[in-house]
């Protein structure tokens, strides 16, 4: 049996320095924007919009659920904060696997990232649309017709708005990094400030017996919420994506993914409670923009619920416009090693952008949106980004065995223990997503392992390259 293909640590940097010193990407991202950037890839759809779904798994138990997805996060995130130190190149979890498990595992988490990524743009914007017109309803009394802003399983025709969002994304991030992650940061502060100020509204009518009975469900309920509340997490690893933008990507980079899901965490749980505490789980659960429905109920006026619905429309924009960031930047890692179409790999020099293949990303996603419900998207997205984060703290185990001269600024403590329960939570919240989204991603695999086959192997730069590999690059 052949040796698996395996990119080391010291070739991906290399390759990354190399595009660096030539026509490729800019390094013009601080901390700050880093942190930014992976709260606005997480914040959004899954809290503003997702929350109610989660309520109604689990009741008041939904703050469990939300601890419980967290942890699952955290295990990881302490893989992807070593890896993406130690690594700090665009490909994120494909990249790390290429190192770790060799180049099949890596295809097929970089076609799993299609799904964190890919589909999560198509169902942030589906989630965005709901909320344009909570917010027109609001301010102006008035409605999108449902031909307009819905797809045909719902009723409607297309949903327009979710595509004009995608469009308008893929636009900023044409444009170039700098004024992307401006964008991302001001959404960033503001669905922040919002989301707290929901927080101290809640908290001003809230009642204890909102909490009675905890767990109605029971565990099965908690156990079904965590895999939903799971997709209000995804996104974080993102940060990993932009290894190559980043100033100081190995110290930056572990330091804005433990941030950034500490900060989430907290305000997800804050949340949650402030809504339960003021109305009920009851009502809350039946309520698919519950935020501004509790801050009107609190209030006694509309104009609490049009600001959270304002918040809601900054949030739900800016996580579109991070996924489709790490997707372009992902899609650009398998173009480069030729496992991917060689369009995706194109930067121009005028913006140091992937312009095409970001363009592509775009029109892809902004059909699915276009004609997909949200329903459907959630469990087939959380499903592959468990697959994948899986595989990155599979990686992190066999990395330091294969390479344990690698520079890492930050180590997973503990050895390979925290590695193994990220693994054994992430496939927990998989068993969780249940038996349809299962056959659906089996499906989604078998396509990929034939797109490998068929045509990544063939054009593999790694295959047809000479064994030796360049010396990394001083600086970098």
């Amino acid at each position: 049996m052949p040796a698996p293909r395996v990119k080391s640590s010291r070739l991906l940097i290399a390759e990354s320095g190399h595009d660096l010193e030539g026509h490729g990407l800019k390094r013009t991202m601080s901390l700050f924007h880093l942190i930014c950037f992976g709260i606005g890839a997480v914040v959004g759809t899954g809290i503003f919009v997702g929350l109610s779904d989660s309520i109604a798994e689990a009741g008041p138990a939904v703050v469990v659920s939300y601890v419980l997805a967290a942890i699952t996060c955290v295990f990881t995130a302490f893989s992807f904060a070593e890896l993406g130190g130690a690594i700090p190149v665009a490909g994120s979890s494909y990249s790390f696997a290429y190192a770790g498990l060799g180049e099949t595992w890596a295809f097929l988490v970089g076609w799993c990232l299609l799904l964190e990524y890919g589909i999560s743009i198509s169902a942030v914007a589906v989630g965005w649309s709901e909320y344009v017109n909570e917010l027109l309803d609001s301010v102006l009394g008035l409605q999108l017709p449902a031909a307009l802003s819905h797809g045909p399983t719902e009723g409607g025709l297309v949903n327009l708005p979710a595509v004009v969002l995608i469009g308008l994304a893929t636009m900023l991030l044409v444009r170039g990094v700098r004024e992307s992650a401006r964008a991302t940061a001001v959404m960033a502060v503001v669905k922040l400030v919002i989301l707290v100020v929901f927080c101290a509204v809640g908290f001003t009518a809230f009642q204890d017996g909102h909490l009675s009975p905890f767990a109605p469900e029971g565990v099965a309920g908690i156990g079904a919420a965590t895999s939903a509340a799971f997709f209000s997490y995804i996104g974080f690893d993102a940060i990993t994506t932009a290894g190559e933008e980043s100033r100081n990507p190995r110290r930056d980079v572990p330091i804005a993914i433990l941030v950034c899901i500490g900060l989430v965490t907290v305000l997800y749980c804050a949340v949650a409670l402030a809504a339960i505490g003021a109305i009920g789980s009851e009502e809350a659960g039946s309520r698919p923009a519950a935020l501004s429905h509790v801050v009107d109920t609190v209030t006694g006026s509309d104009v609490g619920g049009a600001v959270i619905a304002f918040g809601a429309v900054v949030a739900i924009a800016s996580v579109t416009l991070a996924v489709t960031y790490g997707q372009s930047r992902i899609l650009m890692s398998m173009s480069r090693d030729g496992l991917m179409p060689r369009v995706f790999e194109k930067v121009s020099p005028k913006t140091s952008t992937p312009v095409t293949g970001t363009v592509i990303i775009g029109v892809v996603f902004g059909l699915v949106a276009a004609f997909v419900p949200l329903d459907g998207l959630i469990d087939l997205s959380t499903i592959g980004t468990l697959a994948a984060m899986a595989a990155v703290n599979v990686a992190v185990i066999t990395l330091r065995r294969r390479e344990p001269e690698l520079e890492r600024p930050f180590r997973v403590p503990l050895g390979p223990v925290l590695p193994v329960l990220g693994v054994l939570f992430c496939l927990y919240l998989m068993y969780e997503t249940g038996r349809r989204t299962w056959v659906q991603f089996a499906v989604f695999l078998a396509a990929g392992l034939a797109l490998y086959l068929g045509y990544g192997r063939k054009h593999s730069v790694l295959g047809s390259r000479p064994t030796e590999e360049p010396p990394v690059l001083a600086g970098r």
